[in-house]
């Protein structure tokens, strides 16, 4: 038994003496280096001993700055720093050295000015003159590329001689007029060449609007240099001052109005269709820039219809700033295309035979107005996609409404009929007369639109209130 007890305990003693070994031979692992490794740890020692002895003056000095802040505008960033007192009369030195040449070379500078009689307003007006003749010089390299563009368009395009053959027309009327529903019909059924990219549709216009985008903006540049927007001040609009601030640059026609020309120039493009009811207002501004002289579509709607809709659809619109705008456009619609051939039209006839009153249209435009054939003759399906059954349920819900309204005047032998409507405005104020009064003249001019007497070149327009 004392046996087993002695072998049991020297077994274990070796076993710790084995653990002590091999615990021995991995810690001298670890600190055995070897010697590449000595010398590189010598090195880096050698190093630090080196750097630590350049920075000891720093290392002494009283303080060192936590912050630096900008105390004071001439204040140099170098006054923060603390340092060493030999590297003071240095930097001390240098300032000295510094300040004494910027001074006298600011003396000698000046003593050379007055000596040329040159003085700080005078430099000042130098500058002015030198700015303003950068910016004429560039003025005049914008208006010399746009020069040279139209002049490309010139030599690409030439003119039509004389006026005998119209390459397309224009169709003008009021916004909300019908004039998209035509002009959709005139391209899609007849073929009318309306280019593009045009304005896409929208919730108020499904079927789209068949106006070319570069067309349109570059209308309201236009107007825009004249403070006009498409619904305000447009009876204010110079189209001769549109043509003096597109040869002045003042406004830009390089970026849409050149592309727009070009297509109307391009004999290629006929017979086209343009459409943009601003086009009522600046007309004569496109005329002067033209190749040819187009023909004109020109439709109309009932004022209080396109007052009602323009108020439904816009914004802080009223009855009276839609109606003053049916007479505005209507207007300079019908002044601005005087001495034009034109095709009058009206958005009740075309409600009421679209296919024939289409086919009219095109007929007239080919055998009165000489404007070029167009490929395809009016088609029923064609054009009953565009008839929107709402737009004449509208029309029969006007005049429904319009049923035991007393009449306040009558023209046209009593076939055009003026009847009181339902106001939003008090009756007795100032808001509710100016409506009455823009209803009143706008009627009559509606009615004389179905007489044809606003088409005869003596025909007297009405003052606005």
């Amino acid at each position: 038994m004392d046996a087993v007890i002695v072998s049991s305990s020297r077994t274990t003693s070796t076993r710790k003496s084995r653990r002590t070994r091999k615990l021995d031979q991995r810690f001298s692992d670890y600190i055995w280096f070897g010697l590449q490794s000595t010398v590189c740890l010598a090195i880096f020692v050698g190093c630090y001993a080196f750097v630590l002895l350049v920075l000891w003056p720093l290392l002494l000095a009283d303080e060192t700055p936590t912050q630096i802040t900008n105390e004071g505008q001439h204040e140099s960033v170098s006054s923060h720093i603390r340092l060493p007192p030999a590297l003071q009369q240095v930097a001390q030195h240098d300032k000295e050295v510094i300040s004494g040449m910027a001074g006298a070379i600011k003396e000698r500078l000046n003593k050379l000015r007055q000596g040329r009689g040159v003085t700080d307003t005078a430099l000042l007006e130098q500058a002015k003159l030198e700015f303003e003749e950068l910016r004429k010089k560039k003025h005049d390299a914008a208006k010399q590329a746009q020069a040279e563009a139209e002049r490309k368009i010139r030599e690409e395009v030439p003119a039509v001689a004389g006026n005998s053959q119209r390459q397309g027309f224009f169709v003008l009327g009021m916004h909300r007029s019908g004039t998209s529903l035509l002009s959709g019909m005139l391209h899609t059924s007849c073929g009318y060449n309306v280019g593009g990219p045009l304005i896409g549709s929208s919730f108020d216009n499904e079927k789209g609007f068949f106006e070319r985008i570069d067309i349109v903006l570059q209308n309201d540049e236009f107007m825009k240099a004249q403070r006009i927007w498409w619904a305000a001040n447009v009876i204010n609009y110079d189209w001769q001052q549109a043509l003096k601030d597109k040869e002045e640059g003042k406004v830009d026609f390089s970026r849409y109005g050149v592309s727009g020309l070009s297509f109307l120039n391009n004999p290629n493009n006929s017979p086209w269709l343009q459409k943009d009811p601003r086009m009522c207002i600046t007309l004569k501004t496109w005329l002067k820039l033209m190749n040819s002289e187009p023909a004109v579509v020109f439709t109309y709607r009932h004022p209080l219809e396109v007052a009602m809709s323009l108020k439904h659809r816009e914004r802080n619109f009223s009855l009276e700033h839609g109606l003053r705008l049916w007479i505005v456009y209507n207007m300079r619609a019908i002044q601005n295309s005087k001495g034009l051939c034109i095709v009058y039209s009206s958005n009740e006839a075309v409600l009421a035979d679209p296919i024939n009153e289409t086919q009219r249209i095109s007929d007239e435009l080919t055998t009165k107005c000489n404007v070029p054939e167009p490929p395809y003759r009016v088609k029923g399906e064609d054009v009953a996609k565009f008839i929107d059954p709402s737009l004449q349920h509208n029309k029969n819900q006007r005049a429904k409404d319009e049923q035991g309204k007393e009449i306040i005047a009558t023209y046209n032998d009593g076939k055009c009929v003026v009847r009181a409507y339902e106001s939003e405005e008090i009756e007795g104020t100032p808001a509710r007369e100016r409506e009455m009064i823009l209803y009143n003249r706008a009627m009559k001019i509606y009615c004389d639109f179905q007489s044809g007497k606003a088409f005869e070149d003596s025909y007297e327009w009405p003052a606005l209130p």
